[in-house]
């Protein structure tokens, strides 16, 4: 049995790492396709081939569309186009590992909207471990020498925050909702935004492009799927923490492709960034494990 419980476990960091990889090579297709089309045009041709995708499963499966709830699946999908539209964009402008940093300050918005919109309660230490995480996140914009740079990292804080109050309506929806209704629903409004969006700077893609529009959609599907499997072999906490992988696997892209090497403040405020968030996943890990009398 513990040998079957260990291979279990190695099955769920496999998957997390599996989706982490999945997910970098999306980033990679996104920013190889942002050298010719808009990111909003590329939020477009993902959100509808994934909508195609899961509403072909959701009719396979049977899943219907249920009542009520319905202003709290709007904002879910208003949140997760913005999400999309602001990290698509700041995917074409930065560095990969500059873009993975920053969306990782995501957990810690997390906890704050937790509070204020939940009303969780915080321990001083978390927010000591915060403020840390957030002083990763200066450092890595470097508002004091202002440029386009930092006005573009403050996009990606601003993602960040789109993708953790879409994390916190996730939360409410899947007491009542499918979870697939929810992923359609996300994707369908994110094609309904992106419309307008993009149709002044709409550019028709060429073979190659298309080509890779149509793998960004599917590959994200597939991440997705790998993200699920962790999920279900694996805690949550140690899932989370495997997919900090994605890092890794963004730097060697940058570097292999367009050599982007990491500078010094990026190397800082990720470590900060990281290290403050696998803290706090590990530490409410063993909160909940209560300790046994001797």
């Amino acid at each position: 049995m513990p040998n079957e419980w260990g291979l279990v476990m190695k099955k769920g960091i496999f998957y997390a790492i599996m989706a982490s990889l999945v997910f970098s090579v999306m980033n990679l297709l996104v920013k190889l396709v942002s050298a010719n089309i808009p990111s909003i045009e590329i939020v477009f041709f993902r959100s509808i081939i994934g909508s195609i995708i899961t509403f072909m499963i959701m009719k396979q499966k049977k899943v219907k569309f249920s009542k009520g709830n319905k202003g709290l699946l709007i904002l879910r999908g208003l949140l997760g186009a913005a999400y999309l539209v602001t990290y698509f964009y700041i995917i074409s402008k930065m560095p990969l590992v500059d873009t993975s940093v920053l969306i990782n300050l995501s957990p810690f918005f997390v906890i704050i909207l937790s509070a204020l919109v939940l009303k969780e309660k915080i321990s001083c230490k978390t927010y000591g471990i915060i403020f840390i995480a957030l002083i990763g996140a200066i450092i890595t914009i470097n508002p004091f020498g202002y440029s386009t740079y930092s006005a573009v990292a403050l996009i990606g804080v601003f993602s960040a925050l789109c993708s953790s109050g879409a994390t916190i309506t996730i939360r409410h929806l899947s007491k009542t909702k499918n979870t697939y209704e929810i992923v359609f629903s996300f994707l369908f409004i994110a094609t309904i935004v992106s419309i307008p969006m993009m149709w002044d700077s709409f550019v028709m893609p060429k073979p190659l492009e298309f080509f890779y529009l149509i793998c960004i959609g599917s590959v994200s599907f597939l991440g997705q799927i790998f993200l699920t499997k962790a999920y279900t072999h694996e805690r949550a906490p140690v899932v989370a923490t495997a997919r900090y992988s994605s890092i890794a696997f963004n730097v060697i892209w940058g570097l292999v492709l367009w050599s982007e090497i990491p500078n010094i403040t990026t190397i800082i405020g990720g470590v900060l960034i990281v290290g403050s968030c696998i803290y706090l996943i590990l530490n409410k890990e063993n909160e909940k494990v209560p300790t046994q009398k001797k």
